[in-house]
């Protein structure tokens, strides 16, 4: 019986994953400024939500697919090491949050990934692209972990944080 049950909640967690992917798709195609879109909201609630594995999971491929749509504006290359950057910043998320609290997550997960995340390209693009980047894609940042900290508040109402 407890095979049975670890089974089905396996299969509710792909489902909830792959459905969070389908979102981050959406997401992907509300283009913000270039590849800056809403792909990493569904990321950032997994993260809360499923835990950061699969938020990393979750917001490195809506990257991808914001990448994808966008035609790869800044190469493969540079879109997967943005990928990354996205998976490692879901993971703090989730650990942000647990460590202290959803105000502290919001905050320092936003500052890594505007400010910091722009600023890890200056050696490559140098500060003309910082300054460029640096403003869209904070607000966008903050807009995208505040919804799915909100989401993630209702859920925890709903159901307790509870997937089985």
């Amino acid at each position: 019986m407890k095979e049975k049950a670890n089974t089905l909640k396996n299969i509710k967690t792909l489902t909830i994953v792959a459905m969070l992917i389908a979102l981050s798709a959406v997401g992907a195609l509300i283009k913000v400024f270039n590849t800056v879109a809403f792909d990493s909201m569904p990321g950032y609630f997994a993260a809360l939500y499923l835990g950061g594995g699969y938020g990393a999971l979750v917001i490195s491929l809506g990257h991808i697919l914001t990448a994808i749509t966008s035609g790869f504006p800044l190469g493969i290359t540079i879109h997967l090491y943005i990928a990354i950057q996205m998976a490692v910043f879901a993971y703090l998320f989730r650990f942000f949050h647990e460590k202290f609290n959803i105000y502290i997550a919001i905050i320092v997960t936003t500052i890594l990934n505007g400010p910091i995340s722009a600023l890890l390209f200056v050696p490559l693009f140098g500060w003309g692209f910082f300054i460029g980047w640096v403003l869209p894609l904070t607000i966008a940042s903050f807009i995208n972990i505040f919804l799915a900290s909100l989401v993630y508040k209702g859920m925890t109402k709903i159901d307790g944080n509870n997937i089985d």
